[in-house]
């Protein structure tokens, strides 16, 4: 898929962007960039310790910022009937606010065309947070989106706006010992 190149210069220079994923309608960033992070948590209204949730296009990318990377996630994601986050250990070479307070972060690898083209339009996992003020309910569709959060993006790819995206992905956890601990289903 070939996205108008505007979005990927934004990106690059560490704009937010408003677009669809394949869960739901996401708010996105470069997720090295901490300013653009930052911009975010301003956007949504969302306290500094919470952390994001970042999508990736391959395992490759992910061993990248995870060091110590559990053989079991591989199985995970060939497993999974849907979306699955997966909250990885020690994380590095992220922007802090993506990372929870203990060093972790959830990584989906997306399969999403519209994901894919944006990730690897940056080279460089990209932030996905829902598309709403913190503690708001996440919209199920472009139309359901806050004003406030659209008037605040700075670019937005209007694909897919009258698709309805309103499932958004399980979440587990896994320890440095492989142990999985269930978050979301």
């Amino acid at each position: 898929m070939v996205l108008d190149p505007t979005i990927i210069e934004a990106l690059q220079a560490g704009k937010t962007i408003l677009y669809p994923t394949d869960t739901i309608w996401g708010i996105g960033c470069d997720a090295t960039n901490e300013a653009a992070c930052q911009r975010i948590l301003e956007i949504k209204k969302r306290p500094e310790n919470k952390s994001f949730i970042l999508l990736a296009d391959s395992f490759q990318m992910i061993e990248k910022y995870i060091p110590e990377f559990p053989d079991v996630c591989y199985d995970l994601v060939d497993l999974s009937d849907k979306p699955l986050t997966i909250i990885y250990p020690n994380a590095q070479g992220l922007a802090p606010s993506v990372l929870a307070q203990d060093g972790s972060v959830g990584i989906r690898l997306t399969k999403d065309p519209v994901c894919l083209s944006l990730i690897r339009g940056i080279r460089k996992p990209l932030v996905s947070t829902s598309a709403n003020i913190s503690g708001k309910p996440f919209p199920t569709n472009f139309s359901s989106i806050d004003p406030q959060i659209k008037d605040r993006v700075d670019a937005i790819l209007e694909l897919r706006t009258d698709e309805l995206l309103s499932s958004p992905s399980q979440i587990i956890k896994i320890g440095l010992d492989s142990s999985i601990q269930v978050i979301r289903s």
